[in-house]
């Protein structure tokens, strides 16, 4: 089995939820009392708002390389922003990077999709990590349309989500966006932030809700069992 490198801590409320869904698969497959061979680096979250995603490369240079330090062989970013710099860390960690992008693209396109909707930090729907995943598989990535939308969800994932609170209004309002985003012609919804999943589920919504943290996990998994990124 390969030992996996988790950079956690983005926020910590979400890491929980890797290591547990990374554990249970690595069971599910082995059986027994086999669970995953991982380390976990939480960062300070607070550092990296401090510096802004766009400075903190630096953070998420030191957390890899202490994983490698520690034996690991694959890293895993638990965040969908993190992966802004995601390159940056390979072409300075000479680790397999699992990537949560490649891994989402993969599921939406083995469903067949064609065009899906968007969630996530403002990084990540006003910026092309998504677009272009899917682009290249011909998929077409929709975010919502009003700032004053995106701007309320970026406000929600940093006061409310990253912190574990979770609000009726504030899923109320995920949910209008998921619809807004179905009726443009979003045939399913990828959560791209790994907080959104924490209190949106399938059962919520009527058209296909992909949980990148579950998906990211379950990559993983196949990665230590398999060796293959």
């Amino acid at each position: 089995m390969k030992r996996l490198g988790l950079v956690g801590g983005i926020s910590w409320v979400s890491s929980i939820d890797y290591y547990r869904y990374i554990n249970e698969g690595v069971n599910s497959e082995l059986g027994g009392l086999n669970f995953a061979d991982c380390l976990m680096y939480s960062i300070n979250f607070g550092a990296v708002q401090e510096r802004g995603w766009g400075h903190a490369l630096p953070l998420l240079l030191d957390a890899c390389q202490r994983l490698q330090a520690g034996g690991a062989e694959g890293i895993v970013l638990c965040a969908n922003t993190a992966h802004f710099h995601a390159e940056a860390i390979r072409a300075e960690v000479p680790l397999p990077l699992i990537h949560i992008v490649d891994a989402t693209v993969t599921e939406v396109h083995r469903q067949g999709l064609k065009t899906v909707g968007v969630l996530g930090t403002k990084f990540v729907m006003e910026s092309d990590l998504y677009g272009k995943g899917f682009r290249d598989t011909g998929i077409k990535a929709l975010v919502p349309d009003r700032q004053e939308s995106r701007d309320r969800i970026q406000e929600t994932l940093k006061e409310e989500l990253g912190k574990g609170i979770f609000r009726d209004e504030t899923k109320a309002f995920y949910l209008e966006e998921m619809v807004a985003l179905r009726e443009r012609g979003a045939e399913g919804i990828v959560l791209g932030c790994t907080e959104i999943p924490l209190f949106i589920e399938q059962d919520d919504f009527d058209h296909p809700v992909f949980d990148t943290l579950k998906i990211h996990a379950q990559a993983a998994v196949r990665f230590a069992l398999t060796g293959k990124a």
